[in-house]
């Protein structure tokens, strides 16, 4: 990912593996990249410019400098290697005096696959030219000056020359890759509570986690057995396993230890009434289990963290990729403060789950770490570390 002019980020290069971790001090832009990576992701899924940016102005660089025209922005831009090649995708935003796209750029190997330019700033467009090969060269179109023009191409070109074929190629797997990216940000107090069951799919915040172990419970056993295992190293006490119980009158419905490090299935009362459900920590026989909301911030962040590096676009609320097989699908995981509220060990257990599914090649993490977690991981292979100190 590329920050050539992007909040404090200038010239800013950051290489990202399965695993990557930025670090730096308060203010040094980890949270800012996180939100750049962001914003690519949504603006390939379709979305408006201004639902994106709607804080633009915020972005620019302090000392970005106006032109003649009062006109400042910012650039941002990746490079998705796959089976085309390795695609550069650049993107100016002019942010004042109007947030519109200013120029974007999809090349491959210094090959321009597409180009548009804010040629009239009176026009609510830019204009766009794209390969086509042949006697024609490049086909020039205007294109809306609020969306990301190679998410636009597949609507626009046919296909019907090689050059066409390359463009449309390479703007699958742009769109593919960025828009495949589920950002996390648990919210203990809103995992605490009973929740009403519903489709079982991971909200950003976590706040409906107890839905969540409710499906995967029935649907994903052995990923379900692998989070009730994480939770014995992030949690406080022993635990023998993860239960999911109807709000009221709390039936048994779950997994629970079955003495060997795996799970067995309990009842089917888990919430298959309508009602609430609410998770539960199962402490062993003969101990009382422990309500989620009996729990430590930092138990429910670690529970919630390991739950997403664990599962996959099936159980997250993401849009997955149709263009692809669901086998062949990985997902971008950004977590903004990974390690906020835990303690090492737990920080820890996670790197292991994210280089878990790394290898499976179903998770990318890219998250913000203080140098505590920076530290940890430097000695672990397969973890990037991304040092953004001035």
């Amino acid at each position: 990912m590329r920050l050539a002019a992007f909040g404090p980020h200038r010239k800013a290069v950051l290489p990202l593996g399965p695993v990557t971790l930025l670090t730096g001090p308060s203010g040094s832009g980890k949270s800012q990249a996180l939100d750049a990576y962001g914003a690519l992701a949504r603006l390939a899924a379709g979305s408006a410019l201004d639902e994106v940016f709607p804080d633009a102005a915020a972005r620019v660089p302090e000392w970005a400098v106006p032109d003649a025209g009062g006109r400042r922005g910012f650039r941002i831009g990746c490079t998705v290697d796959g089976p085309v090649g390795p695609l550069r995708l650049d993107l100016a935003v002019q942010a004042e005096p109007s947030l519109r796209i200013a120029g974007e750029r999809l090349s491959l190997r210094g090959e321009v696959l597409l180009a548009t330019a804010l040629r009239d700033p009176r026009r609510r467009s830019v204009q766009a030219a794209w390969l086509t090969g042949g006697a024609v060269g490049m086909t020039r179109a205007p294109l809306p000056d609020d969306r990301l023009g190679t998410a636009l191409l597949p609507l626009r070109v046919a296909g019907a020359t090689a050059g066409q074929r390359l463009v449309l190629a390479a703007a699958e797997q742009v769109v593919v890759a960025l828009r495949s990216v589920f950002p996390c940000n648990p919210r203990p107090g809103r995992m605490r509570a009973p929740v009403p069951p519903g489709e079982g799919r991971l909200r950003a915040d976590c706040g409906n986690l107890a839905d969540v172990l409710r499906r995967t419970r029935h649907e994903c056993g052995t990923r379900h057995a692998l989070l009730a295992r994480a939770a014995r190293t992030g949690c406080a006490g022993p635990v023998t396993g993860l239960e999911v119980r109807g709000g009221s009158g709390f039936g048994g419905d779950g997994f629970s230890g079955d003495g060997r490090g795996g799970a067995v299935r309990g009842g089917d009362g888990g919430g298959g009434d309508g009602g609430p459900v609410a998770a539960v920590l199962e402490r062993g026989a003969g101990r009382p289990a422990t309500e989620f909301a009996r729990l430590g911030d930092g138990e429910l962040r670690f529970l919630a963290l390991a739950l997403v590096l664990l599962t996959g676009p099936g159980v997250l609320d993401v849009d997955p990729a149709a263009e692809l097989l669901s086998a062949r699908q990985a997902l971008t995981v950004l977590a903004d403060g990974l390690d906020r509220g835990l303690d090492r060990r737990q920080g820890a257990e996670l790197l292991r789950l994210a280089l878990l599914s790394g290898e499976r090649g179903h998770i990318r993490l890219v998250a913000g770490v203080g140098e505590d977690t920076a530290g940890t991981a430097r000695g672990i292979p397969g973890v990037s570390v991304v040092d953004l100190s001035p």
